[in-house]
């Protein structure tokens, strides 16, 4: 399996996840909790895990940078994707959800769309790094038991 479809199905698991999250909360009135959206971090993990995961066991890939490329490029393509239905959601479907908005940012009142567009961005992409990080370290582990054990032998 190539990288950039192990990347690509790896994403597409982690915005469906993210976008029918969000509209459960939203059919549940749950959409103004703001603890419940770091839950959002748990599909990112869940992804990257999965795309390195692949790509080690399908691929027996185990260099650290190339997974590490793997796993940035799944979550910042799942983030662009997440950022990108956020703006249409905010322009054309409920432009009223940047009241919501407003209350779970520190900014005040006075968000605007670009705005919480901008900041969900740079606040996804930096999520993004640190998650990746995150599974790196274990997978870095990984790599060395899996090394271990085929020396033993």
């Amino acid at each position: 399996m190539t990288a950039s479809k192990i990347i690509w199905t790896q994403t597409l698991k982690i915005y469906v996840c993210i976008i029918v999250y969000f509209l459960v909360m939203k059919l549940l009135g749950l959409d103004d909790v703001v603890e419940l959206r770091l839950l959002n971090f748990v599909f990112v993990l869940w992804g990257v895990n999965g795309a390195i995961r692949k790509n080690v066991n399908v691929n027996g890939e185990h260099d650290y940078f190339q997974n590490m490329s793997i796993s940035l490029s799944t979550a910042s393509l799942s983030v662009i994707l997440s950022t990108v239905s956020l703006a249409i959601y905010l322009q054309f479907i409920s432009p009223s959800f940047i009241k919501v908005l407003e209350t779970s940012f520190v900014w005040g009142d006075n968000l605007t769309a670009p705005m919480a567009v901008f900041a969900v961005f740079f606040e996804g992409m930096a999520s993004a790094v640190v998650t990746s990080f995150i599974i790196m370290q274990y997978w870095k582990d990984v790599k060395k038991t899996i090394v271990r054990k085929k020396k033993a032998k």
